[in-house]
């Protein structure tokens, strides 16, 4: 009997297979696609040549996570390579906000009416990601935090809506960046815990930037596999699980799937009925002949730019996706890896993409929408596009069966439903079957690639193995 299965080989899957390798569990690793990866593969999308990544590409959440930062993926191809702007947000009269390495450069961007604001808000948390970070994004009441008065403060700002934190500032361009940052989670301005996830990617930005691997985001799963297997684990793809009978026996078994499909694969019945998917995303890989012809000389030097000029647009459009309506003017999360990364592409040509926000298993085709948008600040855009993937919601989930409906939060963005839902557990780890736990990105902390989502359900399965062994 092994002591560990592992279904599913994203980043989260992974990462709890490499943190019970290291305790000296035995684990295998069971994955349904013929390559490791998850929401962090690079694929030949468009063109020969182009390497695209079919969801993640930029991972400030990933640099400064935990659980990466206690493993030595350096050492097994991982490489981060840093922009020379993390981000930008350009306006319609040409010019941008910045969310740079420095806060100051930041808080410039911002003008003379909000600088000061933004780095009063920003500054009590400077130099103190490592145990913010872990205390935030570690399993819930599990140990008492490193910085309890640190994490207090935070969370007295963290857990408001940002609609109230943004009248902290004066002017819109502060309010528009934020905004665009807490839109990064698919979640409307008015959520409980918004303005924290906004704060939390400005304060990675200032603390480690918001890099992208060399070579494309399926170095970070190829890493951890290539970890896995020097600690003894073994990995086995082409491998669909269709219920837990056609695994090998082992004493638990952790599930990198949506809550839904454990359910099902588990028989647990009921145990996820309230459990609901939030708004989905539309996603358009671009091969480009030049770089995007960005009129805000910003937007030429990021690898992120957010387009949505003002915080009500980025508003509406994030309330009509959410509310079963597709915005005719989106907000965008667009990304340009081959401005640090030559190889993603042919030399003198470019990828690219860009995604906006559609209701959950949208059927339309928003391609028009999204190029409007990205003319309206890089003219001539559409003549440097050689060729395009669109994937909307159907797309995106027959890619990834996590991705249900297009929702590629997984279910956590709505509403933080896994700690306020009735019926959903406080530690989400735990299923109804004691042998079962649930380590993707619908548990704690959240979507995004950083493994700690498997770092967590790694620390729940130890301790009730070691419970089991203490009988």
């Amino acid at each position: 009997m092994l002591d560990v299965v592992v279904v599913g080989a994203g980043p989260n899957g992974l990462t709890a297979a490499v943190e019970l390798a290291r305790r000296d569990f035995d684990v295998e690793v069971f994955e349904a696609k013929e390559t490791v990866g998850g929401g962090a593969r690079t694929e030949e999308l468009t063109l020969p040549g182009f390497r695209h990544d079919p969801c993640s590409a930029v991972h400030p959440l990933g640099i400064g996570s935990p659980a990466f930062k206690n493993m030595p993926l350096g050492r097994y191809g991982l490489e981060w390579l840093h922009p020379e702007l993390p981000m930008a947000h350009p306006f319609d009269d040409g010019t941008a906000a910045v969310l740079s390495r420095s806060v100051a450069e930041t808080a410039a961007s911002f003008g003379p009416r909000d600088a000061g604001v933004y780095r009063r808000l920003m500054a009590p948390y400077l130099g103190r990601w490592d145990v913010l970070a872990k205390d935030f994004m570690s399993l819930p009441l599990s140990a008492l935090p490193r910085d309890p008065l640190g994490l207090a403060r935070f969370g007295a700002v963290g857990l408001q809506p940002y609609s109230w934190l943004m009248r902290r500032f004066g002017d819109d361009r502060a309010r528009a960046l934020m905004a665009g940052l807490v839109a990064h989670v698919i979640a409307p301005l008015g959520s409980v815990a918004t303005s924290g996830v906004g704060m939390l990617f400005a304060l990675a930005a200032h603390e480690n930037g918001w890099p992208l691997p060399r070579g494309g985001s399926q170095a970070i799963p190829d890493a951890l596999t290539r970890y896995l297997k020097d600690l003894g684990g073994a990995v086995h793809t082409g491998f669909e699980v269709k219920r837990l009978d056609d695994l090998p026996p082992a004493r638990a078994y952790v599930f990198d799937t949506s809550p839904t499909a454990v359910a099902r694969i588990a028989g647990l019945g009921r145990a996820y009925e309230n459990f609901r998917y939030g708004a989905a995303a539309f996603k358009i890989d671009y091969a480009l002949d030049g770089p995007v012809p960005w009129t805000a000389a910003e937007a030429r030097r990021a690898g992120t730019v957010q387009i949505g000029p003002s915080s009500g647009e980025i508003a509406t459009a994030l309330r009509q996706a959410t509310t079963g309506t597709a915005p005719d003017t989106p907000f965008l999360i667009t990304a340009q890896p081959s401005l640090v990364d030559p190889s993603r592409a042919p030399e003198g040509r470019h990828v690219f993409w860009a995604y906006g926000h559609v209701p959950h298993g949208w059927d339309g085709d928003l391609t028009d929408a999204v190029e409007r948008q990205i003319e309206r600040f890089a003219p001539g855009f559409r003549d440097r596009v050689l060729a395009r993937a669109v994937a909307g919601p159907a797309e995106l989930a027959a890619r990834n069966a996590n991705y249900v409906g297009g929702d590629i939060a997984c279910g956590s963005a709505a509403g933080l439903q896994l700690l306020f839902r009735p019926g959903i557990s406080l530690f989400p780890y735990r299923t109804r079957h004691p042998s079962v736990f649930l380590c993707s990105s619908a548990a704690w902390p959240g979507p995004g690639v950083h493994g700690m989502s498997g770092h967590n359900a790694a620390k729940a399965v130890w301790r009730a193995l070691r419970k089991a062994d203490a009988r």
